[in-house]
């Protein structure tokens, strides 16, 4: 089927090409004319996908009506900060049956909103999904095995798009818990931040495993106080994902904590991570989200400190543990 993927950086360039690759003809909205010609004349995009040969069929446009004409679903993989303006524009484009499917791990800072929820207030009945999961945009490219979840309020719409996504090395679930799936791919680079401070400090897998532990339990409290379930959290959307991006050395938001933990301000750090932390917006984003729940973020919190507030890195870690006792 001809579908759209509005997104030319490394996720969005990697779900193209997978979908070119078990048949569906993509365009591609990327954004400057160079990615764009490196796209469709050299079957490469270097600075994202290094060394990967992108399928011809995956076809690149910088222009934003040719990427959603006639496309059957749409797949939006951009930073969060610029999803409303194109869930807009798309909606104005497309015919109202054609689903948009959110590939993006983030909040919108100034309304604390999830993906589908801008969407919705964009789009309003149109088909919406989500798609998340332990993914690296490069080991995606390099056609390795994974898993993702896709979640829709619509049972039906998650299974259309599971099936449309669904390959010999992409395998998709589906699921009608949106809240969950979203909020997990949100707040887990949070937590993947805090990890690469540890790693950074020099501490070892006994900081690191505790850490991510109780991540996921900050995690699961907040989701299930918005509506999502516990199962969901310890599920691909959930534990997976939080452990790929925790320990896995092509997280950008582990590398841009290792960068801190290291003595590097944010801004140095940032330099050195090239590409979007999500991490870094979704953590103020999330502290607000979990007062205004109720809900305790301590790792949270403390990276908020750590990265607004000019709190040493070591001493965020000494305050975790220093935490009064409590029964797990």
């Amino acid at each position: 089927m001809r579908l759209a993927v509005i997104g030319g950086g490394a996720w969005g360039t990697a779900l193209g090409a997978h979908l070119a690759l078990i048949g569906h003809e993509v365009r591609l909205w990327a954004r400057g004319d160079a990615a764009v010609r490196e796209i469709n004349e050299q079957h490469r995009l270097e600075r994202y996908l290094p060394g990967q040969e992108l399928p011809p069929a995956l076809v690149a446009t910088g222009d934003l009506p040719t990427a959603l004409r006639d496309a059957a679903t749409a797949f939006v993989a951009i930073p969060s900060e610029f999803c409303r303006g194109v869930y807009r524009e798309a909606s104005r484009l497309l015919p109202a049956g054609v689903a948009l499917v959110s590939a993006t791990k983030g909040l919108e800072l100034e309304t604390l909103l999830r993906m589908t929820e801008v969407a919705a207030e964009e789009a309003p009945g149109r088909p919406l999904a989500a798609l998340s999961g332990p993914s690296f945009a490069l080991e995606v490219a390099k056609r390795q095995p994974t898993a993702v979840v896709v979640a829709s309020a619509d049972l039906a719409v998650a299974e259309q798009v599971q099936r449309a996504v669904s390959g010999p090395a992409f395998r998709a679930y589906s699921s009608p818990d949106v809240v969950g799936v979203e909020l997990a791919g949100a707040l887990k680079n949070v937590i993947a931040i805090a990890a690469g401070i540890v790693d950074g400090l020099g501490y070892g897998h006994n900081t690191v495993a505790a850490l991510v532990t109780r991540g996921l339990a900050e995690i699961t409290r907040l989701a299930v106080a918005l509506g999502g379930r516990a199962d969901t959290l310890a599920g691909l959307a959930g534990l997976g994902d939080l452990v790929l991006t925790c320990t896995g050395g092509l997280s950008r938001n582990r590398r841009l904590g290792q960068a801190l933990g290291a003595g590097r301000t944010l801004a140095e750090a940032v330099g050195l991570t090239r590409q979007v932390a999500e991490g870094v917006r979704t953590t103020l984003a999330a502290c607000q989200l979990a007062e205004r729940a109720g809900v305790d973020l301590p790792i949270g919190r403390e990276m908020r400190a750590v990265l607004y507030e000019g709190r040493p890195p070591r001493e965020a870690v000494d305050t975790l543990m220093l935490r009064s006792l409590k029964r797990e």
